[in-house]
């Protein structure tokens, strides 16, 4: 017991001993700060700047962040214009609506259908202006996380020095696997 409480003392001795640097010692780290919540920000203000700012901020061998953003305007315009469309649509299936009780003139567009039409095409493209709204707002929220992700990863290691590699294997008579390696070089 009195060997195991000496070998704990100089442990946490030498723990203690170890943290300790002098001021001339410390060097600044030559790594430009990358701010994830600045990404999200940017992101977040303007659709893709995000994804531009992590393109500028990764090392030269993996700028590979901006051609997210033609992907996320395309996103978001297409479900904009389903968005404005089904909400045109259903505005006017309600003045529609409107017009056949009040007895005014019909539209021509909608002449083919009865009132009950009117009222079942109104409530289909209520529905359809729902989920674009949804749509809408599920890639610009997509948009916003991928920054915030991506900008963790700005200075991540993806060099072969560090590598994982699961390869087939034969292991004598009549006995095959997998064979899995780390590298750490």
């Amino acid at each position: 017991m009195k060997l195991f409480s000496l070998g704990l003392f100089f442990m946490i001795s030498f723990c203690f001993n170890a943290q300790k640097n002098s001021d001339s010692e410390i060097v600044s780290d030559s790594v430009k700060l990358h701010s994830p919540k600045k990404a999200v920000i940017l992101s977040a203000v303007l659709p893709g700047a995000g994804q531009v700012y992590n393109h500028l901020a990764m090392p030269k061998g993996k700028k590979k962040a901006f051609w997210k953003v033609p992907l996320i305007y395309a996103g978001l315009g297409a479900t904009g214009f389903f968005l404005i469309n089904n909400q045109l649509t259903q505005l006017s299936l309600k003045q529609e609506y409107i017009n056949r009780e009040k007895g005014n003139p019909l539209d021509p567009k909608w002449q083919e259908y009865d009132i009950q039409g009117v009222e079942t095409l109104y409530n289909q493209y209520l529905d359809a202006r729902d989920l674009s709204i949804l749509a809408f707002s599920a890639v610009y929220l997509l948009q916003v996380v991928d920054a915030g992700i991506e900008a963790h990863f700005a200075h991540f290691d993806i060099s072969e020095d560090l590598s994982m590699a699961i390869k087939p294997a034969y292991f004598g008579k009549n006995t095959v696997g997998l064979r899995l390696s780390f590298n750490f070089r």
